[in-house]
């Protein structure tokens, strides 16, 4: 289908545009993200879409969570913006402690799996110490969320969708610095890439290099180094989902 020349963050907009205009129920919420947000991530959604699909929280992640939590089980399609990931700590009981258990308290007679959390994430090199965190381990040993992180725009826009579908809650952190940074070609329609599924993006016979987000660009740097300087034939892979991360890719 049609392409268009997209910078990571434009890809997560169209990604959003999709998936209101698909999903009638699905909302977007969080501090700002009606007149674009920070980063510029829901720019145009509110006028597309209206102030009751697109509009501003209180500066309070516990509540944007919590409201996220209760859109979700009462069967609408949620999807909560934390304006950076270091703000989503106050959030961290809301997400560990009713999200990912919300299914398995009740037996499965209710669930919030349409809650998706997307949050910037990562350093950027001016941001100190409330503006540059990756706390993605922290959640990565919580079962019942999915966590996901995209390296580029074509991926970003592929998984967002998906963890957006996805019947369990999902964290999907953005690597704000390549928001602007990466430049490709991707798809206006609405596509998916599945959820746990790592990426092999370059084979190799002596090491592997496992990495996700901003240093898979690091990493595939260093794997040209140690080939140029060491002789050393490095495998790439980009693991995509944190959890539950594709074991079988990285042992084979």
């Amino acid at each position: 289908g049609q392409t268009q020349k997209m910078n990571l963050f434009q890809s997560i907009t169209s990604a959003l545009d999709n998936a209101l205009a698909k999903d009638p129920t699905a909302v977007i919420f969080g501090e700002d993200v009606a007149f674009g947000g920070v980063f510029r991530c829901t720019v145009g959604l509110r006028d597309k879409y209206g102030k009751d699909r697109v509009f501003n929280t209180p500066l309070c992640e516990q509540g944007i969570v919590g409201f996220g939590i209760g859109v979700a089980v009462a069967g609408a399609t949620a999807i909560a913006e934390i304006q950076f990931a270091d703000y989503i700590f106050p959030a961290f009981d809301q997400i560990v402690n009713e999200a990912a258990k919300y299914r398995y308290r009740s037996g499965d007679l209710f669930n919030c799996g349409n809650l998706t959390i997307r949050a910037p994430w990562g350093c950027v090199g001016h941001g100190a110490l409330y503006h540059s965190q990756s706390p993605e381990a922290f959640f990565a040993h919580c079962p019942g969320i999915k966590i996901v992180i995209p390296r580029s725009p074509l991926q970003a826009k592929g998984l967002l969708l998906s963890c957006i579908e996805d019947k369990n809650p999902c964290i999907f952190f953005e690597p704000k610095i390549l928001y602007r940074a990466a430049v490709e070609q991707v798809p206006v329609e609405p596509y998916n890439i599945p959820l746990s599924q790592a990426e092999v993006l370059q084979t190799g016979s002596d090491v592997t290099l496992v990495a996700w987000g901003t240093q898979v660009h690091v990493i595939k740097e260093v794997a040209a180094m140690a080939q140029e300087k060491l002789g050393v034939s490095c495998e790439v892979i980009d693991l995509r989902t944190i959890l539950p991360w594709d074991t079988e890719t990285v042992c084979k």
